[in-house]
């Protein structure tokens, strides 16, 4: 391939990883890119929680715009961020490794307690966002209080270490990527099939223009089929229920070394609500999501 690659992608340091990652794998198979960075809409609303802000994608519109409009050839995103409506024009061509899926309880020192419920102190002040951390951690620890938080990884390790919270909610993925030093907390690892992350939590998306089939072509190289057939289970069960990001929905499946498939999801109708936890094991992917779907409705 004569041209350099432009990958559009946020501006976050969690975002430049996974955009420098995509780059040096480009790299690897000897094809040059270049960094676009994108403001996308969800960067510029600080001050709302996600299920304030109207619609979906509010973290890749911009991109996929911009993709649309050939001013990029290639986006990279958070797979748990990506809308799973297809876009007129775009596919995803690849998608990464998957990091831990995990999401990791980030605890104040001072508010440390390990003889209570995943060490926290009692009526918890917990910093998320997200409705489904929100209803995952009330289902396992009723009593704790919520404050939305907003901002990139290390600004809410900031803001928990100066602030009044006793404790903030992240993705590992995150923190294992930008190789955050956690000493000045303690960390409570949630179990994934306990507290179910989002669907594709710790996949890396590669998104192109349908009609780039060069493109596409060479992203086959970098792209890990066995983590597909796990996250199409995911976002279908998202798509399914039409949700995005304010959803209190955490979905997560995994292959065993037989080769069957192990599906669990937890669902609440609104975040303070009660949870619907379901689990399906299939020899097969086929009909996982719908079924898994039907028995999140029963």
């Amino acid at each position: 391939m004569s041209r350099i690659i432009k990958i559009g992608t946020r501006g976050s340091k969690l975002a430049l990883w996974q955009a420098n990652f995509a780059k040096q794998s480009l790299a690897d198979i000897g094809i040059e890119s270049e960094l676009n960075i994108i403001k996308t809409k969800g960067d510029q609303i600080q001050h709302l929680s996600f299920d304030k802000i109207e619609g979906k994608g509010f973290f890749t519109k911009e991109i996929e715009a911009a993709l649309l409009n050939k001013e990029v050839d290639l986006a990279v995103h958070s797979m748990k961020d990506l809308p799973t409506e297809k876009v007129d024009g775009l596919v995803v061509a690849g998608v990464s490794k998957r990091e831990n899926p995990a999401d990791w309880l980030i605890i104040k020192k001072s508010s440390f307690d390990a003889d209570l419920t995943l060490n926290l102190p009692k009526n918890a002040k917990v910093g998320t966002s997200s409705a489904r951390r929100k209803a995952m951690l009330l289902d396992l620890c009723p009593g704790v209080t919520f404050e939305d938080i907003r901002g990139n990884v290390p600004t809410r390790l900031r803001k928990l270490a100066e602030g009044e919270l006793d404790a903030i909610l992240l993705a590992a993925a995150g923190l294992i990527r930008l190789e955050i030093d956690l000493s000045e907390f303690e960390v409570f690892k949630l179990h994934p099939k306990e507290f179910i992350p989002a669907p594709a939590q710790g996949v890396v998306a590669y998104q192109v223009r349908e009609e780039d089939i060069e493109l596409r072509r060479i992203l086959k190289k970098l792209h890990h089929s066995e983590v597909s057939e796990c996250t199409n289970v995911e976002r279908r069960v998202l798509n399914l229920l039409e949700g995005g990001c304010h959803m209190p929905l955490g979905v997560y499946c995994e292959k065993d070394k037989m080769g069957n498939f192990h599906a669990i999801a937890g669902f609440a109708k609104t975040w303070d609500g009660p949870i619907i936890r379901k689990r399906l094991s299939y020899s097969t992917n086929f009909q996982l999501a719908d079924d898994l779907f039907k028995e999140l409705q029963s």
